[in-house]
Formats: structure tokens, C-alpha cells, sequence
């Protein structure tokens, strides 16, 4: 994953230039991607932290998504990338986007570690992705079930065993 993670910061790195990028990690997944990036982006970049939740302790999106932790950023005017762990269903990041235009950003990215393109139920423009991957419930890398399995240093598929 490193590989990946420095070859996606390096476009970054082009891609905002003379900018000054507000990376925005939503919390607690996004922990491991984001301080990996940030280590492999040349640039500077300022950080902040959300946290949503969608899921609760369960495999599947509930649908309803909840602020826990908003920013402590003014983002008005600024080049805010957001950074995710993985992106399922799309509904949590589609709120999350909807929420963080309404207060004005120059510009609005969107930098996913994963992605599962047969989840997808809700339009969401990615600009930066490390890894499609099938619709299973993966964990590891940040990624958890119940709060386990974050500390992984590989993503596995979680045996239905665990959660059945």
C-alpha cells in the first residue's frame, strides 16, 4: 500500500502547487491513510479531522448519517481535500460533500484509500483513488468491525463467522 499511497501524493503534490491544501481525514478510519499521504506529499498541507458515522457496529450502512466531530477549520476559500478510508455506498460522503460546500471552499477534492464500485448507491466524484476492490466487508488499514481490526497492517476480507 505504501507504493500506492506515494504514487497518488505525488499527483497531489502536482495537482495543488503553490497551494496550500487542507487535508480534511474523516475519523477514526481515515487515521492510517491520512498520516501516510501526508508523509508522502511534498507539499504543504494543513490537516483537520470529522468524524460521520453511518454504520454503527454493523456490516452495512444504515443510511442515516450523523456529524460526531465537525471541523475546527474555516474552509472558506480554501482548497479542501478529503480524505477517506473507503468509500461503500457512497451516502456517507455525499452528505459530508453536500455539507462541506455549503461553507464556500475555492475547491473541493475528494482522496480515497478504497473504493467498492458495485456498492456504490450514491453519486460521488473521487478524484483520487488508491484501490477499487470488490463488495465484501474488508478490514484492517483503519478499516473496522466494532471498533476491532483497525490496527491491521493488511486489508482482509471479514470472515462471516464474526459477524452472523
Amino acid at each position: 500500500m505504501a507504493h500506492r499511497i506515494d504514487e497518488v501524493a505525488a499527483v497531489i503534490d502536482k495537482d495543488y502547487a503553490g497551494r496550500d491544501p487542507l487535508l480534511v481525514g474523516v475519523l477514526n478510519g481515515a487515521v492510517m491513510t491520512m498520516a501516510d499521504l501526508c508523509r508522502a506529499m511534498k507539499i504543504h498541507c494543513h490537516m483537520d479531522w470529522m468524524a460521520v458515522s453511518s454504520y454503527g457496529a454493523g456490516t452495512r450502512s444504515s443510511g442515516v448519517v450523523r456529524i460526531l466531530k465537525d471541523l475546527t477549520t474555516d474552509i472558506e476559500d480554501r482548497d479542501v481535500l478529503i480524505v477517506e478510508d473507503i468509500i461503500d455506498t457512497g451516502l456517507t460522503l455525499s452528505y459530508l460533500v453536500q455539507n462541506l460546500r455549503t461553507r464556500n471552499p475555492r475547491s473541493l477534492e475528494i482522496m480515497a484509500m478504497f473504493r467498492k464500485p458495485e456498492a456504490i448507491s450514491a453519486p460521488v466524484d473521487v478524484k483520487y483513488i488508491g484501490y477499487d476492490i470488490p463488495n465484501e466487508f474488508v478490514v484492517g488499514f483503519g478499516l473496522d468491525y466494532a471498533g476491532r481490526y483497525r490496527n491491521l497492517t493488511d486489508v482482509a476480507t471479514l470472515a462471516e463467522h464474526v459477524y452472523k
